[in-house]
Formats: C-alpha cells, sequence, structure tokens
C-alpha cells in the first residue's frame, strides 16, 4: 500500500475500508504507520492538544457484570464504595481540576444509570459549577433515556461519554447485564439531544487486532468526536486480573489505526496509561491529540503537571 498516497486521499475526505484497515495493521514498516498517523493529526487537528479530568462521583455496587470494572458487586475488589457526592464536593474538585490544566470536566458515576431524581440533583451541581468554573462539562452516567439526556444538556453538560468498551462482535463475552445496541442508541440520543460524543474502549481484553479494528469503525460510525483508548490495568479480584499485557507494538498500531480510521476525532490517553509511560511520546507523535489527565476512577493516574510539562515540550499547545 503507498502510504503518501492513502495520507492524500485521506487528507481530500476519503475514508478507508475495513479491508484496507487490516492490511495497514499488518504493515512491516510500523515506523511508517506511525508517521502516517501523526501527520494526519497535524493536518485535521494541528497540534492543539485536548484535556479533560474525570471525578468518580458515586463508586462501588455495580449491578452490572463488566469483566474488567473493579466498581461491579459481581466480584470482589477493594475498591471504595460510597453513594453519590455533594455539590461542594464537586465543586472543590473542578476548581482543582481546572487549575490544573484540564480544559474539560466530568462527573462519572458507577451502576448501570442514574435515576429521574438523581439525574435532577445532578443537573442542579452542574448549574452551579458552569456558573462558577472554568472548565467544559462532561457526563458518564450510564444508559440514560432522552428525557435525561435533555436535562443535562439544558443544565450545561456538552459532552456525553459511553465507551462502546470493544468490538461489538466481542462484547457479548465480556459482559452480559447490557448490551453495545445499548450503548449505541445512548449516543445516538445524546447526539438527538444536542451532546457532543464521547466513545471509545479498552485494549488488552483478549481481543485481537481485527476486532480493535471493528471499534474503530463502530466509533466512525457513530461519528465519535472523543475516543478515549484504555489499556487494561488487570484489576485482582476480576475476571481478567491476569490478562497478559500487549506490546508496546500491539499498542502504537492501535493508537495510530484509530487516527488513520477516525482522522478528525481527538484520539485520547486515558486508563492504563501509568503502564505505557515509556512510549507516551511515540504515541503522541503517533496520532494521540488528547489525555484524560490527573487521577482515574478507581487507579491513580499520571502527575497533571508533569503531563502539561511533556505535553509543551513536545511542541503541542493545550487547548
Amino acid at each position: 500500500m503507498e502510504l503518501t498516497k492513502l495520507k492524500e486521499k485521506i487528507k481530500n475526505g476519503y475514508a478507508i475500508s475495513f479491508e484496507e484497515a487490516i492490511t495497514l495493521s499488518e504493515i512491516e514498516d510500523k515506523e511508517a504507520l506511525y508517521a502516517l498517523a501523526g501527520e494526519l493529526r497535524l493536518h485535521f487537528l494541528g497540534r492543539n492538544f485536548d484535556t479533560c479530568s474525570i471525578m468518580n462521583a458515586r463508586s462501588g455496587r455495580c449491578s452490572e457484570d463488566c469483566k474488567w470494572c473493579a466498581q461491579s458487586a459481581c466480584y470482589h475488589t477493594k475498591v471504595e464504595v460510597y453513594p453519590l457526592v455533594s455539590l461542594n464536593e464537586v465543586m472543590e474538585q473542578a476548581c482543582y481540576h481546572a487549575k490544573q490544566g484540564a480544559r474539560r470536566f466530568s462527573l462519572v458515576t458507577s451502576g448501570r444509570a442514574v435515576n429521574s431524581a438523581e439525574t435532577q440533583r445532578l443537573a442542579e451541581i452542574y448549574r452551579a459549577v458552569k456558573k462558577e468554573v472554568p472548565v467544559k462539562l462532561c457526563a458518564s452516567l450510564g444508559l440514560l433515556n432522552k428525557e435525561q439526556l435533555q436535562l443535562l444538556r439544558e443544565s450545561g453538560v456538552e459532552r456525553y461519554h459511553c465507551n462502546l468498551e470493544t468490538a461489538p462482535s466481542f462484547f457479548s463475552s465480556l459482559c452480559t447485564t447490557h448490551t453495545v445496541e445499548q450503548k449505541i442508541q445512548t449516543l445516538r440520543w445524546a447526539r438527538e439531544a444536542g451532546l457532543k460524543i464521547c466513545s471509545g474502549g479498552i485494549i488488552g481484553m483478549g481481543e485481537n487486532m481485527k476486532q480493535r479494528i471493528e471499534l474503530a469503525f463502530a466509533l466512525r460510525d457513530l461519528k465519535a468526536d472523543s475516543i478515549p483508548v484504555n489499556i487494561l490495568n488487570p484489576i485482582p479480584g476480576t475476571p481478567l486480573e491476569n490478562m497478559p499485557p500487549l506490546t508496546d507494538e500491539e499498542i502504537l498500531v492501535t493508537f495510530a489505526l484509530f487516527r488513520i480510521i477516525n482522522p478528525t476525532a481527538h484520539i485520547r490517553f486515558a486508563g492504563g496509561r501509568s503502564k505505557i509511560l515509556h512510549i507516551q511520546e511515540k504515541a503522541m507523535q503517533s496520532g494521540i491529540s488528547a489525555a484524560l489527565i490527573g487521577n482515574l476512577l478507581t487507579t491513580v493516574g499520571p502527575d497533571m503537571e508533569n503531563d502539561r510539562q511533556t505535553i509543551e515540550r513536545l511542541g503541542f499547545v493545550i487547548m
């Protein structure tokens, strides 16, 4: 495959096929693949770098059986358990994250979904944060209905997050209590409510490269604005606790392919980044254009100040 010609075609609006993506994943010159992804990132997004942060707004006791998750009540993990957080707690975290350089701030709750009363309470919190903190607001509250999503939009939320997690063909082997189709419906309703879409997945859960590509195409079909790519951090007590780690090459190829398949989206560092700090600079030059900074839901993330210094040292500009 002639990568220079392919690059120009993509710059002019061409969307690669599934078969072409498979061919790219098998190319011997991986450095050329990474360079293609990096050039497309620069063409479509320049050197702008998008940062976001999250707050675990309700932890543990989740009814769902997602095999990767420490918060599922189905497994015996050491995750902290607490109910929906207060306005004061959210305001404190939102202010801190904004000062540390996070452009976006999201509340994330455990469980299948928040109910109507909880949605009302969260909407009030979002309205208060919007008035006081210079940060864009996002939400990740489960499988919501159209009315709930509309309320969030009216309260100041701009982007809704719901990961597809893995290839649609592989999802049922990792979770049986809800379906990928329900996730897709939630995201479509969010789009109808005027929200932008953040959706990605986790790699390293036993899927193969073809299935990673399948996930990237499913996200392209949804026109996801932001695509977080998590790397599995095996949690003791979950069914995936003994999963072997991916190779550096598998991770970098995945990042590059997600960029090439979704050239205008923000491909985002997310969970598990502490395991790939030794290759994160190369990943940033291979298509990455955004990062979830600070601590994650149940694990500690990279230091925010170090992140900011790395981003700027590589010549990127934090949005």
